[in-house]
């Protein structure tokens, strides 16, 4: 027998991951583990990467990778996506079913969808394979976020079908984000030091609205599919709204499942009233119930009134909302260390459920609002994750009630709370403080900082919940006596975890900056300190005024170093890096004309062939150069690589000098 060709090797990888795609995010009924899935997307990746004619459009591979985009250019709907009229009670409900009754002459009958809170999308196909795809805009034209939309898993990249396929099929739905991906994410700005979002739609429609595709990405946003645009040639068979959605779902697009045929506006009320007070178990939002006329042929008859159909409307939930008294704010310490105050509430009931906990958001807010323990305050529930207490009901203020104050010491463990100047946040300072152990954990191993592979999401929850690592130094006491004691974990994920753990060792004093999460540390100011102290001793006892010295570290970053180094626990950890064998040191940075690179400023893109980019920036700043994240006319060299991105481009704009790897060695030579 034969040897499997690169072309049939690669055609199974990819009917095997669009397989586990549909199962997944379709079906709901998944058939091999995540980690199958990436084993089979990195061997589709190495095979592409080694035979590029082999890589399609509809490659899963290409779910994410393209360069970022400047602008969007107009997405043009061939078929208006019209808006929807408004109902808010059953009577107007009722009045909707007359009208349609009267203009179409004949019983009609409705399909009830739940009216996910999202962003309204058009995805184009031809011949079986997604081309092009843009938001609603004003119905008429959008924005063409192509790229955007290949990086959601849930959107198929070709179409499924036991026969023929149209050569040209138009499917609309709703991009929006799960209430759980949202949670993680907004966890995931807190660590990165940027404000939340307020709400699943708003970062949802903002993920798609990304000028970079990696960013849309990490939205993990979510598709539903809910109405057939152009079809050609058309699909005789589907003659109603219930016919149409079954034929998304054969094509391989998700469709909610929790939509109905109704044969009577009694059904449509009943439904709704069903899905007002069940709203809150779901995984996203629904702000309403969408109810259409079944019938195409009836929906063709009916036509539209301006841009609203008339054999459509949305029914939209009430606000839910109340006022109760507020017994206190405790405060909560964040996976980060952010201290996050939250109302106690005396317990009231809104939309079927009983609250007695709310956001507050942060000592700004409270403030801003002129809210105090004791008021009666106004709760609402209405397209956030969790209640929040909007504000005081300042007719029913009795006296004068005691005013919020953020404490200055961790309610969890006592170390000092940083309050920066102008931020809403403030923080606990100790990296060891039990609060923070598992996003400290996961940040520390991750691949910009130490780059620990094994030690992922899972593998970080699984080491702080049975305690075998309390702070981040603890992964340096791992052996595989604690690892045999991880659910799942054989000899052979064992011996590398532990050969990845040491060789971590030898990263050095930038990643060491990185990793341990201090605030306003990231990459770049890392570089900096590691190359102007050239030791953690040195940035230990360096005193404000000697951190302000170095270019670009301001007072709110040296106030923030400072103080993490004048945590006695963050001082002890470091100390056990130390005596773990961890490298905490860097090349210095040469600060006179000595050094062969003074002055200059550059920026690296894309993937060198023999050094990583962290690399190639230590080199620069040991020799008194300076790494910069974005061009500009200051920029003295762009060093690029393979792949390199939109920053090629602006610095072959700006006519600013271009060199390989090579002529970086050359420069430092």
């Amino acid at each position: 027998m034969s040897a499997r060709t690169p072309e049939a090797h690669a055609a199974e990888l990819r009917a095997q991951l669009d397989d586990a795609n549909y199962r997944y995010y379709v079906l709901d009924d998944p058939q091999i583990s995540d980690a199958e899935y990436d084993d089979l997307l990195r061997e589709l990746i190495d095979l592409e990467a080694r035979y590029p004619e082999l890589q399609t459009a509809d490659s899963p591979t290409q779910r994410v990778g393209a360069a970022p985009s400047e602008k969007f250019a107009p997405y043009e709907h061939e078929r208006p996506m019209l808006s929807l009229a408004n109902a808010f009670n059953d009577e107007e409900l009722r009045a909707f079913d007359e009208r349609v009754r009267k203009l179409a002459g004949e019983p009609v009958t409705y399909v009830a969808e739940l009216k996910i809170d999202g962003l309204a999308t058009s995805l184009r196909y031809a011949n079986g394979a997604f081309e092009r795809g843009g938001t609603r805009g004003d119905g008429r034209v959008g924005e063409e976020v192509t790229p955007n939309l290949r990086t959601i898993n849930s959107i198929p990249l070709r179409l499924r079908a036991n026969g023929a396929v149209p050569h040209l099929f138009e499917a609309r739905g709703e991009v929006y984000l799960r209430k759980s991906d949202f949670e993680a994410l907004n966890a995931k700005r807190e660590r990165e030091g940027l404000p939340a979002f307020a709400n699943p739609r708003n970062a949802a429609s903002g993920g798609v609205r990304q000028l970079d595709p990696r960013l849309t990405k990490e939205r993990k946003l979510s598709f539903f599919a809910y109405s057939l645009g152009i079809v050609e040639p058309p699909a005789d068979r589907v003659q109603t709204q219930w016919q149409a959605l079954q034929y998304l779902k054969a094509l391989g697009f998700p469709v909610n499942p929790n939509i109905v045929q109704c044969a009577s506006i009694d059904d449509v009320v009943a439904y709704c009233e069903t899905w007002e007070e069940r709203r809150d178990e779901l995984d996203y939002e629904i702000d309403g119930v969408v109810i259409k006329v079944d019938s195409l042929a009836v929906q063709e008859r009916l036509g539209a009134a301006g841009r609203d159909p008339r054999w459509a409307i949305a029914y939209k939930f009430k606000a839910r909302e109340a006022r109760t008294k507020l017994l206190d704010i405790a405060i909560t310490v964040g996976r980060t260390g952010t201290l996050n105050p939250n109302a106690v509430l005396a317990p009231v009931k809104i939309g079927g459920v009983t609250v007695q906990n709310a956001t507050l958001h942060n000592a700004e807010y409270i403030s801003s609002n002129d809210i105090r323990i004791g008021d009666t305050v106004l709760v609402v529930r209405a397209g956030d994750v969790i209640p929040r207490v909007v504000g005081p009901v300042l007719s029913e203020r009795k006296g004068n009630p005691r005013k919020f104050v953020m404490p200055d010491r961790c309610p969890v463990c006592g170390a000092d709370v940083d309050h920066p100047e102008g931020e809403a946040m403030s923080r606990c300072t100790n990296a060891a403080c039990p609060a923070q152990v598992f996003e400290r954990v996961r940040h520390f191993c991750s691949r910009g900082a130490m780059d620990i592979e094994g030690i992922g999401d899972v593998m970080a929850q699984q080491l702080t919940e049975l305690g075998l690592v309390n702070t981040i130094a603890d992964i340096y006491d791992l052996d595989e006596a604690k690892l045999a004691t991880v659910p799942r974990t054989g000899e052979k994920t064992i011996a590398n975890l532990l050969r990845n753990i040491e060789a971590s060792k030898k990263r050095g004093l930038t990643r060491v900056l990185t990793g341990l999460g201090i605030r306003f540390v990231g990459t770049q100011t890392a570089q900096i300190l590691a190359g102007d102290f050239g030791s953690m001793e040195a940035i230990e006892a360096a005193d404000l005024p000697q951190l302000q010295e170095s270019e670009g570290i301001g007072p709110e970053v040296a106030a923030s170093v400072h103080l993490f180094f004048r945590q006695h626990a963050n001082v002890e950890m470091v100390e056990r890096l130390r005596a773990a064998g961890v490298d905490l040191t860097a090349p210095k940075r040469a600060k006179d004309a000595a050094g062969k690179l003074a002055g200059k400023t550059f920026v690296l893109t894309g993937t060198l062939p023999d050094m990583t980019r962290d690399e190639a920036a230590e080199l620069i700043t040991a020799a008194g150069g300076k790494v910069t994240g974005s061009v500009s006319k200051k920029t003295d060299y762009v060093v690029a690589g393979d792949e390199a991105g939109s920053k090629l481009a602006k610095a072959e704009a700006l006519g600013i000098p271009v060199i390989d790897e090579e002529g970086l060695r050359g420069l430092l030579a």
